[in-house]
């Protein structure tokens, strides 16, 4: 099924300097640039269009056939494919001129037929930059996107947290992809690219998900983490799957990497596949969707050690369940857990690889059912260099106890809405602003909220990325101490306009 089609020679006379490589097989390289042509369909059908299978942020154009039937099925069907390889940790700038470039060179080869995009996670983002910025809308009908962060992630704004430095930087999380995914630069990503002329020449239709698997999965941290903000697949949050001018096909229970199987989706997008007339497009946009205050339900801490590190959260009355992540770059951490009388300690921990933002680190996980409340402590004990993020989840009646008032450039200060029924009104905080320009931290600033402030100012006002690290600590109503971690991502532009969710 996987045969070489010797094409080569004759294509390069057609267009030259373009790179071809036949269908995929054992030759396959993931060269950025290298795009591949699926075997031809038993019997075509004109009013099928050629499909064009876009990966995502850390992976490859095998990701379509690789343990998944999406091109085994698109075959069956009757479909002519070709897939692309792009830069896997590169922006949507890079990577969308760059497959612009590929779908000009892949439309000539299909004979001037107009190709359909299906794409995965962030290469829908990719596939847009193509389309609207790089004039790559001509070559195409459709765009189907399968849980893109249209909105971005808040695991990338995590990755460039104060607390993930360490860890991110081991693992080269901080690359030109996480960057450009965070919340704050994708505002304005969607502010520049919603308002564009070419933004409503190609029909989108996204897909979300809902499920990110089991205790222990390569998608459960993900999901957990990500749960503060909704519904999500491990990776995506269905709100930021959607596009307000797109089309929701289908929001189902699906994680993310099942989204994108041919056995889960491919009959679902079928019929946005043919030659038809161009679909309207919805009027509902992402800016008429209110903002609400910020819960947060973790707690976070990180840094790198050798020898023993110890670390410390609160769990108070009202919790029914915590989960303890320790994300580490080593596999062999040796940790214990000791409850606050200390008479439990817990050692079994379940070890599992991280993939996707953090790929390269491993999670040892633990869960605390109806923890005794007051001070934990955790103790990690490693002879080698190890550097780790710390995340505590809490499962708890007391998620909207403090929340962060949304930020804006009217707002620009740090305040809290308390829930007088859960927690006393005296909070204070620490905060900690990391401004990023061009991709490089240039400054960081640190300040405080003190129990009798009702706020502390801030004041973006240079060009940059901002991420904001908030530490909250206060205490229930029966005096229980609460402490919880809030991450927020601000872009401004030259012009010292705020872009925010």
């Amino acid at each position: 099924m996987k045969k070489w089609i010797l094409l080569f020679a004759v294509f390069l006379l057609i267009l030259p300097g373009s790179t071809y490589a036949g269908s995929f097989g054992g030759d396959y390289t993931g060269t950025p640039g290298q795009w591949y042509v699926g075997d031809a369909p038993s019997s075509q059908n004109t009013s099928k269009s050629p499909v064009v299978f876009v990966h995502g942020l850390n992976s490859s154009s095998n990701t379509w056939w690789n343990g998944n039937d999406m091109y085994s099925t698109a075959l069956a069907n009757g479909y002519q494919t070709a897939f692309v390889d792009l830069y896997p940790t590169k922006n949507m700038w890079d990577n969308g001129a760059l497959l612009s470039q590929k779908l000009s060179e892949i439309y000539q080869y299909f004979g001037g037929k107009k190709l359909v995009l299906v794409t995965h996670s962030k290469g829908g983002i990719d596939a847009q930059s193509a389309l609207v910025h790089y004039g790559a809308h001509q070559y195409v009908s459709n765009l189907i996107t399968l849980s893109t962060p249209h909105s971005g992630s808040q695991l990338a704004d995590l990755a460039y947290s104060s607390w993930a430095g360490w860890l991110s930087g081991i693992l080269g999380s901080k690359n030109d992809a996480v960057y450009s995914l965070q919340t704050g630069y994708m505002s304005q990503f969607r502010t520049q690219t919603d308002a564009h002329a070419n933004s409503r020449k190609n029909p989108i239709y996204t897909f979300g998900g809902t499920k990110w698997g089991s205790f222990g999965s390569s998608l459960y941290w993900g999901g957990l983490y990500l749960s503060s903000y909704g519904s999500n697949d491990g990776a995506v949050t269905v709100q930021s799957s959607r596009l307000g001018y797109g089309r929701e096909i289908k929001t189902g229970s699906w994680d993310h990497y099942s989204v994108n199987k041919g056995s889960s989706t491919f009959l679902l997008f079928e019929p946005y596949l043919r030659t038809a007339g161009t679909a309207s497009f919805a009027t509902s946009n992402s800016e008429d969707v209110s903002v609400s205050d910020a819960s947060s339900a973790f707690y976070i801490r990180g840094g790198e050690f050798s020898g023993v590190k110890q670390e410390s959260f609160y769990a108070e009355n009202g919790v029914r369940k915590v989960t303890v992540d320790w994300l580490s770059s080593s596999k062999q951490t040796k940790l214990s857990l000791h409850s606050p009388d200390g008479k439990k300690v817990i050692t079994s921990f379940k070890t599992a690889a991280a993939d996707g933002i953090f790929s390269g680190a491993y999670h040892h996980q633990a869960v605390l059912t109806l923890p005794e409340s007051g001070k934990w402590q955790l103790t990690a004990q490693n002879q080698d260099k190890e550097a780790y993020l710390l995340h505590v989840s809490y499962s708890s009646d007391n998620h909207d106890a403090i929340s962060m008032q949304p930020l804006s450039k009217q707002n620009q200060k740090i305040s809290f809405k308390i829930n007088s029924a859960k927690a006393l009104k005296e909070t204070e905080a620490t905060i900690t602003i990391d401004q990023y320009k061009n991709k490089t931290k240039i400054r960081s600033q640190k300040l405080t909220k003190t129990k009798q402030q009702t706020s502390a100012g801030i004041h973006l006002a240079q060009e940059g990325l901002y991420n904001i690290t908030v530490e909250a600590r206060g205490k229930t109503q029966k005096g229980e101490i609460i402490e919880r971690t809030f991450i927020k991502s601000v872009y401004v532009n030259a012009d010292g306009k705020w872009f925010v969710q």
